[in-house]
Order: structure tokens, then C-alpha cells, then sequence
């Protein structure tokens, strides 16, 4: 894992050549007039970013790392910047990845890794809960963590009726 998510950053040099280029496109005023051109995009990169760094330490990437990572600004007030929607909708797609690999790390033996994400989903949906969204696609998308929350249990409870979250809790320092 460690050499894929090293790999991953290097790609990330591509990109922030990109986005530079990108940015001397438009007017820095009209950024949101342009937006829905790159929004996609950005979603995604920050969704990658997001997963490149938990994997490497299992934490939460920050808004302001993410928006360094890809090199570009943080604050609006600065031009070519992330925006919080971007930022949020990355992490959730975050979510519903660490979802599938959830299932897959238990198809693969590593019946930790599940209650270690059952522990970061979890904290995050609580974040997630603390914001009022309103009805749009950020709000369809926060949705749809509440069924990648359930898988996660799902998993977790399969892994404590066979008895394998024993050997994980001990394995991850922790007791039940």
C-alpha cells in the first residue's frame, strides 16, 4: 500500500501542472461562472487525495491539505480555490469506498481494517450530521452515507457473530 499511495502522489505533480495551466484560462473574478466545467473534477481529486492519505495514516485529510496536494488556494478570496462542496463531496465518496474495502478486507483476511473504519465512518457521519444541508446533490450524496454506515455494521456484526473481532480487536491494541 505504501508504494501505491507514493506512486499516487507523484501522479499528483500532473495534476497541479494542470490546474495551473487551468487557472490562467478564465478571469479570477468569473471562477464560479466557470465552475461547473471543473466541479466534477475537483470532486474526484479531492476524493483521491482524501484516500491516498488515509491509507497512509487512516486519518481525515484537512480541506487545506487537499487544496495544497492539488496546488491550488484554500480561500476563496485567493482566485482558482477549493470550494467546501467540492471538499465535502469527495469525502463522502471517501465513505463509500472505504465501504467496498471494508468487505474486501475481510474477503482478504484483515478482519481489523473493518472495525477501523466502522470507527472513521462513524465520526464522520456525526460530522457530516452537524451541518445543515440543504435539498441538493450535497444532500443526496451526505444520503447515501447513511447506507455505506449500514454496510459497514453489517460487516462488522458478521465479523463479531463468527467470533473474528476477537483476534481484531486484540490485533488493533484494543478490547471489546
Amino acid at each position: 500500500v505504501p508504494k501505491k499511495c507514493q506512486k499516487a502522489r507523484e501522479h499528483f505533480s500532473t495534476v497541479r501542472t494542470q490546474l495551473e495551466s487551468l487557472k490562467t484560462k478564465f478571469p479570477a473574478d468569473q471562477y464560479y461562472r466557470f465552475h461547473e466545467h471543473w466541479r466534477f473534477v475537483l470532486q474526484r481529486l479531492v476524493f483521491l487525495a482524501a484516500f491516498v492519505v488515509y491509507l497512509e495514516s487512516e486519518t481525515l485529510v484537512t480541506r487545506e491539505a487537499v487544496a495544497e496536494i492539488l496546488g491550488i488556494e484554500a480561500d476563496r478570496e485567493r482566485g482558482f480555490h477549493l470550494d467546501i462542496e467540492d471538499y465535502l463531496s469527495g469525502v463522502l465518496t471517501l465513505a463509500s469506498e472505504l465501504a467496498r474495502l471494508a468487505v474486501n478486507s475481510v474477503t482478504a483476511g484483515d478482519y481489523s481494517r473493518p472495525l477501523r473504519i466502522s470507527t472513521f465512518i462513524n465520526e464522520l457521519d456525526s460530522g457530516f450530521r452537524l451541518l445543515n444541508l440543504k435539498n441538493d446533490s450535497l444532500r443526496k450524496r451526505y444520503d447515501g452515507l447513511k447506507y455505506d454506515v449500514k454496510k459497514i455494521e453489517e460487516v462488522v456484526y458478521d465479523l463479531s457473530i463468527r467470533g473474528l473481532n476477537k483476534e481484531a480487536t486484540v490485533g488493533a491494541g484494543g478490547e471489546k
